[in-house]
């Protein structure tokens, strides 16, 4: 018998598609300003209050907003119009920060306005990524997920480390304040760059006539505060077809779900997916363990590895962690073309483990700084493979929905309560417990998936 099977055909780089490359382009730049942000914004705080408290109220700026607004998020990004919702969101983030600056030359900034911006600004990125995580998939295809996803944390990776060393220079020439600038600047870049962006593959929303961004946040505030109402319209969303990378409005005479219905329709379909949420669970887990490295590497560095105070060998390990990130983000693709979603997680977590254990008991700067690099990769290999599984089987009109939940869980749950759980250990147990804890959050996620596959869960096969 002759071998009929006819070979895939080769897709064109991505780089020939125009809106992702504008969209990519966005990514870029509103990355690089935000990179600098993130160093400048808890330095001028300090130095306007002197409160170690107010920086770290500051840093929690940054993960509040997915407890406290991740579903609403959601919800807002499935009903209207997702490229009108990023620009939108990217023009008042200009002017949130922009407002900072302003204030400085009018003798009028506070310690207050200060930590309102570094909250507000974290709220809308939130808005701005749940209406990403559907307009990627529109934009390119599902099947070219993993390649535009590792373009993308790739890229962010590479603005970081370049937008964390410009933010030193930027600090030391002019004050802080005039730092943020440039965050002001490259939102309003980034609105340029999704404006170019065609409309077509930005309009994938549920069922029922699109609604404005400021109408759909006023209508989700008003529906949340009624408790008593409910609609008459209900769909499973576990029945709606996972490979569907497009959606067309149904005729408005359909009844459209309130929020709160909204919400729960995201919701059944994540706890209703088996895969899907065991691979939430260990995304859960892969977060906890980068908070707890995040939050004790400097004690990590100072106490095991000899590297005191202003050594510059500690710029190096926050390199090595992000530039681990690259590496990652050009393994995934070929990753991908190999293994399904669910075996790369069986080979790579183990990996992971075993790397952070190197890292653990390292006594030695550079094993470390080699062990971090490679701890990073697979990190990276980890968060983007899961990202790109929820995006390629999730329904077009949820992709909101789904994946701010998801990252509701991650980055709103796991970092601070890694970082919190990492302080304690090393506090009661020393550093080496305290860095041992994401080693055994990783740990528990391998085990968490052979369990799983070896228990037969349905989406968890495949292979080579």
């Amino acid at each position: 018998m002759t071998d009929t099977t006819l070979p895939m055909p080769q897709l064109p780089p991505l780089r020939r598609n125009s809106g992702f490359r504008n969209f990519w382009l966005s990514r870029a730049v509103s990355g690089l300003g935000s990179a600098v942000t993130t160093v400048a914004l808890p330095v001028l705080v300090f130095q306007q209050s002197r409160s170690p408290l107010l920086v770290s109220l500051v840093a929690a700026a940054g993960t509040l907003p997915y407890l406290a607004f991740g579903l609403l998020a959601g919800a807002v990004a499935d009903r209207v119009d997702r490229r009108t919702l990023m620009i939108v969101t990217d023009c008042l983030s200009a002017l949130c920060l922009g407002s900072l600056p302003l204030a400085q030359a009018l003798h009028a900034l506070t310690v207050g306005h200060v930590v309102v911006v570094a909250f507000v600004s974290s709220t809308l990125s939130l808005f701005f990524d749940a209406g990403g995580y559907g307009f990627v998939p529109a934009l390119v295809g599902k099947d070219r997920l993993p390649d535009a996803n590792s373009a993308l944390y790739g890229a962010e990776t590479v603005v970081r480390i370049i937008g964390n060393g410009v933010a030193g220079v930027l600090i030391a020439l002019v004050h802080p304040v005039g730092t943020l600038t440039l965050d002001a600047v490259s939102f309003a870049g980034s609105a340029l760059f999704l404006r170019a962006v065609a409309n077509g593959p930005s309009r994938v929303v549920s069922s029922g006539p699109r609604t404005s961004f400021l109408r759909a946040v006023a209508n989700a505030l008003s529906r949340a505060a009624s408790s008593g109402r409910r609609t008459a319209f209900r769909r499973t969303a576990a029945n709606a077809p996972a490979h569907a990378t497009t959606n067309t409005p149904a005729p408005s005479s359909v009844p459209r779900p309130g929020f709160r219905e909204s919400v729960r329709e995201g919701l059944r379909f994540l706890a209703g997916h088996p895969t899907l949420r065991v691979m939430t669970v260990v995304g859960t887990l892969q977060s906890f363990s980068g908070g707890a490295i995040v939050g004790q590497l400097v004690v990590f560095a100072d106490r095991v590895l000899g590297i005191h105070g202003s050594d510059g060998r500690i710029g190096l390990l926050y390199m090595a962690w992000s530039a681990g990130g690259i590496g990652g983000s050009l393994l995934l693709p070929r990753l991908r073309r190999r293994y399904d979603a669910f075996p790369l997680l069986q080979l790579v977590l183990p990996v992971g483990a075993l790397l952070g254990l190197v890292v653990v008991l390292s006594a030695d700067w550079r094993i470390a700084l080699v062990a971090l690099a490679a701890w990073g990769t697979a990190y990276l290999v980890v968060l983007v493979n899961t990202m790109t599984y929820s995006q390629e089987v999730t329904p077009a009109e949820l992709q909101g929905r789904v994946n701010t939940t998801r990252r509701m869980l991650s980055s709103g749950l796991g970092v601070p309560l890694g970082a919190l759980a990492a302080s304690a250990v090393t506090l009661s147990a020393g550093i080496r417990a305290g860095m041992a804890t994401a080693v055994a959050s990783i740990t528990l996620a391998a085990i968490v998936v052979w369990v799983v596959r070896l228990r037969g869960l349905p989406g968890t096969a495949g292979g080579a």
